[in-house]
């Protein structure tokens, strides 16, 4: 705790040192664009904080089978604070990034994007080092202020989304092609190595923009992702894409002796006006005393009844904010953006002898955006666990970000 304290200290102080020096010759403007911001006039120096809350509620069931199988749920309702995170980024003399974003979830205090950075280096583009997403899967990238429904496909739980390292990533052609790639080391919730070991993972994601204009967009992408384990051990085990469940239905259990993973992930997403489509497919190929096989895919597909669009950020990040046509102000009449979508999911986690199980899961969503900072959700899932039974949940976000 002590050290991620020096650590903010130490942001701040080398922030607000350079705003100082530079305040007198060179003013500063305040304002609130979708989170606070203070730029500087010469655009050398800016600053960003705000934050996330996420309150979740739900209410699950599964049949007899799941029962004489998984045992029964411990619970059929529950609510939690799914994330509650603040977070300071800034840009120091035009090309000098950092990032602090820090979670509180279960009361306790997590490492998310926390990374310092150097932009515009000729050939290789931007470097950063620091606790990062590694370049894999779409929907990982794409924050989860912004992600279709409440919780990610499965496949997002084949490895995890950040870890600690160096990531290279520029774009070429105006942006139609991009390039990312980094080595990392395993990390835990705080940034730093889970233990003292030879592990290592590295990571690689080309994509490509054949089509985008103002109102289309087809982004295609491969991802390559190389893992050395420190402790030779891997293991897939997974919600049925609600995180209020307590159970995970499919699981590897602990394989041991691994001596590497392969993987690899294929991404598409189409978008045309207020209808949108997005698929993956990931492939994981375990090598050890036994070689082993997991696959896992999605398709999700989505329509703004209000006429708004997906909003195209980049290949690194996905998608950004959506901003309603016009915003729900009560009394004063509007009705927000209203977003449906349907995703369909798969996971088989049975090679050879290990049977962990295959899942397929069906999504409905509503999502209310009230404003641009503002958004409520609504996700029905049916998750049907193979020769075992389903289960039903239904759950809904109440979302606040700047």
């Amino acid at each position: 705790m002590k050290s991620k304290n020096l650590l903010l200290s130490l942001i701040c102080l080398v922030s607000l040192t350079a705003f100082a020096q530079e305040k007198e010759s060179n003013p500063f403007s305040f304002k609130w664009d979708n989170g606070f911001k203070l730029k500087s006039a010469d655009d050398n120096f800016q600053l960003k904080f705000g934050g996330r809350i996420m309150v979740d509620h739900a209410f699950l069931s599964q049949n007899e089978t799941l029962d004489d199988v998984y045992g029964q749920l411990l619970t059929t309702s529950a609510t939690e604070f799914r994330r509650t995170r603040i977070f300071l980024s800034g840009l120091l003399y035009k090309n000098i990034e950092f990032i602090l974003d820090l979670g509180f979830e279960s009361g306790e205090v997590a490492f998310k994007d926390v990374y310092l950075g150097i932009r515009d280096i000729p050939v290789v583009g931007t470097i950063r080092v620091g606790n990062l997403k590694e370049p894999l899967r779409f929907e990982s990238l794409t924050g989860s202020k912004y992600i279709t429904f409440m919780e990610r496909a499965v496949l997002n739980d084949f490895s995890p989304t950040r870890n600690n390292g160096i990531l290279l990533l520029n774009d070429f052609l105006k942006d139609r092609l991009s390039v990312q790639a980094g080595l990392f080391r395993n990390a835990g919730g705080n940034g730093n190595d889970l233990m003292a070991n030879d592990g290592y993972v590295f990571t690689g994601r080309l994509t490509g923009l054949p089509i985008k204009t103002d109102n289309q967009l087809l982004h295609v992408g491969l991802g390559y992702s190389f893992r050395k384990p420190g402790l030779n051990q891997y293991r897939i085990s997974a919600r049925p894409e609600a995180h209020l469940s307590n159970k995970k239905y499919i699981d590897t259990e602990l394989i041991e002796n691994v001596k590497n993973l392969n993987m690899v992930n294929f991404e598409g997403v189409f978008a045309t006006g207020p209808l949108s489509f997005q698929t993956e497919y990931l492939r994981t190929a375990l090598k050890g005393d036994t070689n082993y096989n997991f696959s896992s895919y999605y398709g999700l597909v989505s329509y703004f009844l209000t006429g708004e669009q997906k909003v195209y950020k980049s290949s690194y990040k996905g998608f950004d904010r959506v901003k309603p046509k016009n915003n729900f102000t009560g009394k004063e009449g509007g009705l927000g953006a209203w977003e449906v979508a349907l995703r369909y999911s798969n996971s088989d986690l049975n090679s050879k002898d290990i049977y962990g199980g295959e899942q397929a899961s069906i999504t409905l969503g509503l999502n209310w955006y009230l404003n641009p900072a503002t958004r409520i959700m609504f996700n029905y899932v049916n998750a049907d666990i193979k020769n075992a039974g389903n289960v039903n949940v239904f759950q809904a976000r109440f979302q606040i970000d700047f």
